[in-house]
């Protein structure tokens, strides 16, 4: 069986006047992430571990903020199109271990949810969805609340 590791990492401002979405999941919040997409910055950390793991480039080479196609788009359909892109490979998820790094809000009651809608997508449980989150201590752009960062790792298994 041959495997394959990936990892991914995305930012994204945060800024008034826009929905946060985080892991395909709206979370009330004052502030949302700025982006050409709905900017779901964990989405978009495992749609480029999953294409990294397998040499494909990253999500700027597949879906560019360049192209109106993909303005304001839901990013679980960029996830669904990058998890297309594995299959055709001849590769399936295994698991999917991510941590965000973000100020506020509080996403623990938002975890469930987040993990419910990424295992649907990429074909797994969600007990193979982690999701894990920390502050910075106020330091930085995230400690300000600025913006926020997530980081992916994925298994993937030939099928």
């Amino acid at each position: 069986m041959s495997f394959r590791i990936g990892s991914g990492i995305d930012f994204h401002q945060l800024v008034e006047g826009r929905e946060l979405w985080i892991g395909g999941v709206k979370i009330p919040h004052h502030k949302g992430a700025l982006g050409h997409s709905d900017a779901d910055v964990l989405l978009h950390a495992v749609c480029d571990a999953l294409l990294g793991s397998l040499g494909l480039g990253d999500i700027g080479l597949h879906f560019p903020d360049t192209d109106n196609t993909f303005k304001n788009i839901d990013s679980k359909i960029l996830l669904e199109k990058t998890v297309e892109l594995i299959t055709a490979e001849g590769y399936k998820v295994i698991n999917i271990d991510s941590t965000l790094c973000l100020q506020s809000p509080k996403i623990g009651p938002y975890v469930n949810d987040m993990q419910k809608a990424i295992a649907s997508i990429v074909g797994v449980n969600e007990k193979d969805v982690s999701i894990k989150a920390t502050t910075t201590e106020q330091l930085g752009f995230v400690g300000r609340e600025e913006g926020l960062i997530a980081y992916a790792t994925v298994l993937l298994c030939k099928i």
